[in-house]
């Protein structure tokens, strides 16, 4: 047998026409398909929508005002209350069913007020569930009854309710249209029967009942000579005639509108030191500073008089 020259060369399996010999540093080659290659599917383009500024600014003014329609008609049709009393409603029931309950009512300082018109008003009942009483309101609906001046509401639980009034305190007696109302100081007028209040002092004509306060400031200023002053009719809502003693036949005192504290003074210096009353004077006009005009029971008309320093001194 022939040894091998090295011109010689040596056809193996792997030498057949269409067999890929294997790289010697590599992994082996794939043959190459001989058909023709997919295209890729390309991806659909998305739609992009570029907005400006002010189109996004008003695209947010539409969002929020759609919003806010939706709540106001969500809002005005009632259903949230509804639910929301329907939850207090349920909150308060389960508190009164575990003993929180109206079981005892006590009212302090009525004396004048109707008692109808303390339960209407405190709108309360036996049973209630006492953590639904609105004390605020309570309070600002006894406050407006024309007999009360002020009201406390105090919840005591479990189960009591306490009320403490302050009444208004009559301090007059208006006479309008031929009935007799009581007032207070503030000039509210206190309804209700005026037993045991005849004594009141009398007030009369339009725009009395609201400057009561201010005539009894006046008159206060004179104690002893305030204690007399039976009536008082205000003129022309401008000044006061005061009636001492007798509200027909006493002494009538005519205030000036200016100046008034200082002839009130006047008129009790007067009083003191020459005894109107006991002359039979049965009027005295204190409207001009240097002057007076008197009137007895035996002048047919008026007469004046100069003011001395040491009092009046009648002239004919």
């Amino acid at each position: 047998m022939r040894r091998l020259s090295a011109t010689d060369i040596i056809i193996t399996a792997d030498d057949r026409p269409g067999v890929a010999r294997p790289r010697r540093d590599g992994p082996a080659e794939r043959p190459r398909s001989t058909a023709p290659r997919a295209k890729p599917k390309r991806k659909p383009s998305r739609l992009r929508l570029d907005f400006t500024p002010l189109q996004k600014m008003a695209a947010g003014g539409v969002l929020a005002t759609a919003i806010l329609v939706s709540g106001a008609v969500l809002w005005y049709s009632g259903a949230p209350q509804r639910l929301a009393r329907a939850a207090t409603a349920a909150v308060l029931d389960g508190t009164a069913q575990a003993g929180l309950r109206i079981a005892d009512i006590t009212v302090a300082g009525r004396r004048r007020t109707p008692t109808d018109q303390i339960v209407t008003a405190l709108a309360a009942r036996y049973g209630d569930a006492i953590l639904g009483l609105d004390i605020d309101a309570a309070k600002a609906r006894l406050e407006a009854l024309p007999s009360v001046r002020a009201a406390a509401v105090e919840r005591r639980l479990p189960g009591a309710i306490h009320l403490s009034l302050s009444e208004r305190q009559p301090v007059a007696l208006w006479q309008t249209e031929g009935r007799f109302v009581l007032v207070d100081r503030d000039g509210h007028q206190i309804p209700g029967a005026i037993e045991g209040f005849e004594d009141l002092p009398l007030v009369v004509g339009d725009g009395a009942p609201q400057r009561t306060d201010e005539l009894f400031a006046l008159l206060a200023t004179e104690p002893d000579l305030a204690a007399r002053v039976k009536a008082a009719t205000r003129v022309g809502n401008r000044r006061w005639n005061l009636k001492l003693d007798d509200v027909e036949r006493g002494l009538e005192a005519r205030l000036p509108e200016l100046d008034t504290e200082a002839a009130w003074h006047r008129l009790a210096e007067l009083e003191g030191n020459r005894g109107l009353t006991a002359r039979q004077i049965t009027m005295i006009d204190l409207r001009v500073p240097d002057r007076l005009v008197l009137k007895t029971e035996r002048d047919s008309g008026q007469t004046a008089a100069t003011v001395p320093a040491t009092g009046p001194r009648k002239e004919d």
